[in-house]
């Protein structure tokens, strides 16, 4: 927490001295207006400092929504400032820039350069404003709107050892609820359960992350998850969350204890859990297996998958695996199976994309979407909630419906 606490009074504090120093402190002499300048910036660090080192342990347990509001409202801040930060930086460099060209050019003096616009400090200052703005317009929008702006994908997966009776066979994958998150707001959540409903899959399949940190933010929606519907069922895997190991326990016991509870709800909710291992999926005369496995990730990431034990049984048949983190594919899955297609969620892609561009990809080189080693695929689905931070931009909660298509060879 005291690095998390030095970066954010960074984040805060260097672009708020700059300002200050080369616009503020210029323009007025007034000191109640120089003071109402660092208002903002003072109140956000006393709340952050009331949260984090005065309401005892677990404090982003204990206030997930608060500490979220207070991140959203950090970058509501701290962005716009930095752009316009950067873009003053730059506009001092093209000035300095300028009067030397001109002096090696035509030795001029260096305060009468031969470039004036390029050396004009206006038109940086400008654009600092107008990129500001349109940052904290899209962070104020990403963080009411883009939160439940609910999107369906259709996606195809091709492949000639589909059998028959799936051709056209349909898989709606959801990943990473993050109920906690949505303490507050069950209207989403019942929005979100009427749409994929609505989508009328043959199968419904979650891969992971479906709470925070306890199994005990699952209870006041327990009844409206329960009603996910499809025909063959719905079934789901356990993600790095799942194991509530963010939580700060009293002792082992407790932890087991608060994933036994995760287990069992969603054995109450109709949902088929499967911990490495596998069932058999029967549709008009023919039969795919669809098999899960335990979180499988990077560390520091949780490695309890055993791809083996799940696969036995499964020898010959069209496969379909449910793994949380999408790394499991390259470092197990293509290696030491033949398994076609795998489907994860756990990137969230960071909850941002622009322009098909995510800094999620800096970590993962699979983050979003299909992606494939000849004819076996993965697919990365983005997510349905957030963890910590409100806010989604570009990267909206997605509802993925597969469709399998059995093609010739």
């Amino acid at each position: 927490m005291h690095r998390i606490t030095l970066i954010l009074i960074l984040c805060l504090l260097l672009p708020d001295m700059y300002i200050y120093l080369v616009y503020i402190v210029k323009r007025t002499r007034n000191i109640l207006w120089r003071s109402v300048y660092w208002l903002p910036t003072v109140v956000l660090v006393a709340i952050y400092m009331y949260y984090i080192y005065m309401t005892g342990d677990n404090a982003l347990s204990r206030h997930p929504q608060g500490i979220g509001r207070l991140a959203v409202a950090v970058m509501l801040f701290a962005v716009p400032k930095t752009v316009f930060m950067l873009c003053s930086l730059f506009g001092i460099l093209m000035r300095g820039i300028s009067r030397l060209l001109s002096f090696i050019i035509f030795h001029t003096p260096f305060r009468n350069p031969r470039f004036p616009f390029v050396a004009h400090r206006l038109p940086y200052t400008l654009l600092g404003l107008i990129l500001g703005i349109i940052g904290f317009a899209n962070i104020l929008y990403g963080a009411i709107a883009g939160i439940t702006r609910f999107e369906v994908k259709n996606v195809e997966y091709r492949s000639p050892n589909i059998p028959k009776g799936f051709d056209g066979y349909r898989i709606l994958q959801l990943s990473d609820i993050h109920i906690g998150s949505w303490l507050g707001n069950p209207e989403a959540i019942r929005r979100l359960v009427t749409l994929v409903n609505e989508q009328q899959a043959d199968l419904i399949v979650f891969t992971g992350d479906l709470v925070n940190q306890q199994s005990h933010e699952l209870d006041g929606f327990k009844e409206t998850l329960s009603l996910l519907h499809a025909p063959d069922g719905v079934y789901s895997i356990l993600g790095n969350h799942d194991y509530g190991t963010y939580y700060r326990w009293h002792n082992r016991k407790e932890e087991a204890a608060n994933l036994e509870y995760l287990i069992g709800q969603q054995k109450d909710m109709g949902w088929k859990m499967l911990n490495n291992e596998h069932c058999i999926l029967y549709h008009q005369g023919d039969s795919i297996a669809l098999i899960g496995v335990e979180n499988d990730g990077e560390p520091p990431f949780s490695q309890f998958a055993d791809l083996s034990k799940a696969m036995q049984g499964t020898e010959g048949m069209f496969r379909i695996l449910l793994s949380h983190n999408p790394t499991h594919w390259r470092r197990e899955v293509l290696p030491d199976s033949d398994i076609e297609l795998t489907l994860s969620g756990h990137t969230h892609a960071m909850q941002m994309e622009i322009f098909g561009h995510s800094l999620s990809s800096l970590i993962y080189p699979e983050w979003s979407g299909m992606y494939y080693e000849g004819k076996r695929a993965l697919y990365v689905n983005v997510g349905i909630g957030y963890v910590g931070l409100p806010f989604r931009f570009g990267a909206w909660p997605e509802v993925t419906v597969i469709k399998l298509v059995s093609e010739k060879e």
